[in-house]
């Protein structure tokens, strides 16, 4: 072990771009062996050694975007650019068929034409509501797949799921631009209550995409508040959808109660109404216009059921039969007290019939008493009626001849 000599340590710097050194340690005759092989370790070319990381990360890079070029950005449907198509073709019909008869020399080519293009204008607008639905409907598929089409598989890389959720982060803030430009149509006052409940679905479906692409982690915070505040916008909005929706579709329920005939379809009307404004409470617990508006169904739906009451009791007294008009407001009395109403409202219609019930009974009285003092009038009139009525005696009848005869002979 002496013979060796001390240890020889060896450096050997290879190329520049392998950043490798290889570092031997030999002693005594084994480094002379090891320095006859240098030429051969420096003649060498090694390549620069590179992860697997990136590679996989070009490869996601390349995927997510041949995704997103094979499901584009798909186009938001519009009810104006609807009508606006069949508007075109009503009037390319229209100068087509004037054309046409034009040309055979009829005296009235606009007639046939006007009314081929109404009928068009007709049954595009019949029509517009179950094509605008499926539109719609086509819209929120195509936008689910966008916002899926960034997502990528977990079980590769952990940097992944932090890109798929920047991906869905994007394609939230796109949904909210086309979500805003949608409501923005639907400021008008002139707007359906159906439209307001498609806009109420959609901001629906918007915040639920949103909250699960905050569930999910990564993504950067300023993207995530961002997303936050346009949460609470959208709530807004779809709260101001959902109470516009109820206030449309109650009104137009209640007016058409109100032209109703029977009393059943009164009542089932304002039933329907009244499920409206329960539908809308559910969402909105604390709305103040709900539970008024919910109040004056109710004492619709009341005034109609002791409505009847009342109207048989306003026949009865205009016959003269007033025990009965009074047993009939006792009965609009008795329903009344069991309607499902407002207090004030309850109060009010009872003070009213009260009063009414006062009155007949006055007329009641009244007549009693006219009838009492007609009475005499009634049997001396009998009496002169019967006086004049009655025939003259037979020996009466000569001489009252012998009378006129003397009379004409004397004259």
């Amino acid at each position: 072990m002496d013979r060796l000599g001390p240890p020889v340590v060896t450096i050997i710097h290879v190329q520049t771009e392998s950043a490798v050194s290889f570092v031997h340690f030999t002693r005594g005759v084994h480094a002379k062996g090891f320095r006859a092989r240098l030429p051969v370790f420096i003649g060498e070319e090694f390549l620069p050694t590179r992860t697997a990381e990136p590679e996989v990360q070009e490869t996601t890079r390349a995927r997510q975007h041949a995704r997103r070029r094979a499901h584009p950005h798909p186009r938001m449907p519009s009810t104006a650019g609807y009508m606006a198509v069949a508007g075109g073709l009503s009037l390319a019909l229209f100068w087509g068929i004037w054309l046409l008869l034009r040309t055979d020399g009829d005296e009235a080519p606009w007639i046939p034409a006007g009314v081929a293009a109404g009928f068009v204008i007709l049954v595009a607008a019949a029509a517009r509501e179950i094509v605008m639905r499926r539109a719609w409907a086509r819209y929120t598929r195509e936008m689910e797949l966008v916002m899926g089409a960034g997502e990528v598989p977990r079980t590769v890389l952990k940097p992944k799921p932090a890109a798929s959720n920047w991906s869905g982060m994007q394609a939230q803030v796109a949904a909210l631009r086309s979500l805003q430009q949608r409501l923005v149509e639907l400021d008008a006052a002139s707007t359906p209550p159906e439209a307001h409940l498609e806009a109420y679905r959609l901001c629906e479906q918007y915040l639920a995409g949103t909250d699960e692409v905050l569930r999910t982690p990564g993504g950067a915070a300023e993207m995530r508040v961002a997303l936050r505040s346009g949460q609470e916008r959208v709530r807004a909005l779809q709260r101001k959808h959902l109470l516009a929706w109820a206030r449309g579709e109650t009104t137009r329920l209640t007016h058409e109660a109100q032209r109703r005939v029977r009393l059943s379809d009164r009542i089932e009307t304002a039933q329907r109404a009244l499920e409206v404004l329960d539908e809308a409470t559910r969402v909105c617990p604390g709305e103040q216009e709900l539970r008024d508006s919910s109040v004056a169904v109710r004492n619709f739906i009341a005034s109609v059921k002791v409505g009847q009451w009342v109207e048989m009791a306003e026949r009865a007294a205009f016959r003269g039969k007033y025990a009965r008009a009074i047993a009939r407001y006792r009965d609009a009395l008795f329903y009344l007290s069991r309607a499902d109403m407002g207090e004030d409202a309850r109060d009010e219609a009872a003070t009213r019939i009260q009063r009414e019930i006062e009155m007949v009974r006055a007329r009641m009285r009244t007549g009693d008493d006219s009838a009492s003092d007609a009475r005499p009038a009634e049997l001396k009139f009998t009496a002169r009626d019967a006086h004049a009525r009655t025939p003259k005696r037979r020996d009466t009848e000569p001489r009252d001849a012998g009378a006129d005869g003397g009379e004409e002979v004397a004259g």
